[in-house]
């Protein structure tokens, strides 16, 4: 139980009546389904790099990351480097093409370049990922953080409360709110967890006492090919994975999609990139204080708000609570305005190509409010799988691998076809499904003497297989005219588009900013190697 004082709840209630205040100020005279979903493409470089960092930062991160930290120490910080590397690859090679076809949405990608069965079936796996892992999740996580603090409010009716708080303004304001009060929540989730660093660091007595206090394993960053939670192998995995969820996930490169140009979206990815890197000290360390300091927690999903209750002051208690379920809506919010664009732009303007713009921004208010309720009556379940950060995890890794091949493949390799696409995705993710129900669900992986498999190995193996299928299919099909691929595949001359003119400053560079931030995370990794 975390004991609050009057200060505390005067904080955490000023919060909430501001953020929803903002959200509505800012969504404002939203006209048409443009400005609802992509906000007009306006957004500057900064306000898309604090709404990925900010999104991300939900139940599997404040909550779900700090609690893997605490039961395995530096090696989550895997999980956050590689999510800096996928960031640059996105904004060197990627963004261009998605920016060039004036995309709505990812999925509209497949459809461009391939054929619409291949659009359709990713949009379909992408709408039930935000339903059942991102928004159920991030109100799984906000229920355990309100209910922890009020015992009497229950888990069910804590996440609904603030699934309907996130719900109002993303309801209300599409795109533009969601990614203005990301930004708010931003800087406050950077403080409040930088303060839970420092207050946490001198409880301990400082570094060296906090390293003593660990075992050698807890503080290793890279661990032995036979281990449990992530072998070095299994790193290849994690980028895989990484590819999905920051490049090829509405959720995010929505943001992105709504650039106001090429290099908006280009520095907004990089200093997305760049705010995952201080999650070392954010949320991997205090993690590891918590073993000092905490020993034999039940729930390591508790750390953060345990964490806050023992080392920080009245007010600023509230404050740092209040960072945490700012996190957790700042996620929700996302999902919720990604699913609805899916459903909206994807199957209702595909199948009615004759509606008009508004009537488009009224459908998707509409889904927007169905999505709420569909993922606040599941979320309760997320409790049979453990810790949030392994369902999130495991649950992709099987799903996902194929998605990353067909579009990895399709921008970089003209000959592959849109027949080879659709059964590389048909076929993995029906094999996927398979083995995920047989490893992670049942008992009929090992019953039949299978060898362990780490998740990991597992979406490196789907990879694979659905690559061989997306190749052969290929090559067994008439290739595309180069006509149906002008404009829909990368092309040498993106890598010098928008570039700053002569003389204009390095900081306006992108490939200066790449090589930097580039340079910056392999630093971390030997520093923490």
């Amino acid at each position: 139980m975390v004991e609050l004082a009057a200060l505390d709840i005067a904080v955490m209630a000023t919060y909430f009546v501001v953020i929803m205040a903002l959200g509505f100020w800012v969504g404002r005279g939203e006209r048409d389904a443009l400005d609802y979903f992509l906000a007009a493409r306006n957004l500057p470089w900064y306000l898309i790099g604090f709404s990925f960092y900010a999104s991300n930062m939900s139940g599997a991160s404040f909550v779900g990351l700090m609690g893997a930290a605490y039961q395995h120490g530096m090696v989550v910080f895997n999980y956050e480097w590689t999510a800096t590397l996928v960031l640059i690859f996105f904004a060197v090679f990627m963004l261009p093409t998605f920016l060039r076809a004036k995309l709505f949405t990812v999925p509209e990608y497949l459809e461009v370049r391939f054929d619409r069965r291949s659009r359709w079936a990713y949009a379909c796996l992408t709408i039930l990922t935000l339903i059942f892992i991102d928004m159920a999740g991030a109100i799984y996580a906000g229920g355990i953080v309100i209910s922890t603090m009020f015992p009497g409010v229950g888990l069910w009716q804590a996440g609904a409360a603030m699934a309907l708080l996130a719900g109002g303004y993303t309801l209300f304001g599409g795109l533009r709110s969601v990614v203005v009060t990301d930004a708010l929540q931003a800087v406050l989730m950077i403080v409040g967890a930088a303060l839970i660093f420092i207050f946490g660091l001198q409880e301990v007595g400082g570094w060296s006492a906090l390293m003593g206090g660990l075992e050698d394993a807890q503080t290793r960053l890279i661990k032995p090919a036979d281990d449990a939670f992530l072998p070095w192998p299994g790193i290849a995995g994690v980028v895989l994975l990484g590819f999905y969820y920051w490049t090829l996930n509405q959720y995010f490169v929505q943001r992105a999609l709504a650039a106001k140009s090429l290099a908006e979206g280009r520095k907004g990815a990089l200093f997305g990139g760049l705010l995952k890197l201080p999650n070392v000290f954010l949320m991997i360390l205090p993690g590891m204080i918590a073993i000092v300091l905490l020993p034999g927690m039940e729930n390591p999903d508790q750390v953060f708000p345990t964490l806050a209750a023992k080392l920080l002051p009245a007010g600023l208690k509230g404050l740092i609570l209040t960072a945490l379920i700012a996190a957790i809506m700042s996620s929700l919010d996302s999902a919720l305005n990604a699913a609805a664009s899916l459903l909206t732009m994807d199957f209702i303007r595909t199948l009615r190509p004759d509606i008009s713009g508004r009537r488009l921004l009224v459908v998707g208010r509409a889904l927007t409010a169905v999505l709420i309720l569909v993922a606040v009556f599941y979320a309760p379940l997320i409790a049979q799988f453990g810790s949030l950060f392994q369902y999130f995890q495991a649950t992709l890794s099987y799903v996902v691998p194929p998605i990353v091949a067909v579009y990895l493949g399709g921008l970089f390799w003209r000959r592959l076809t849109s027949g080879g696409a659709f059964w590389a995705i048909l076929c993995g993710l029906t094999l996927g499904i398979v083995l995920f129900l047989s490893k992670e669900v049942t008992d009929i992986w090992s019953s039949t003497g299978l060898p362990p498999a780490h998740f990991t190995y597992m979406a490196v193996l789907m990879f694979v297989f659905s690559f061989v299928v997306l190749t052969l299919v290929s090559l067994a099909s008439v290739p595309p005219s180069p006509e149906a691929l002008r404009g829909v595949t990368f092309e040498h001359g993106d890598l010098r588009a928008d570039l700053p003119a002569k003389g204009r400053g390095w900081n306006l560079d992108y490939r200066v900013l790449a090589t930097g931030l580039a340079l910056l995370m392999g630093s971390l990794i030997l520093v923490f190697w």
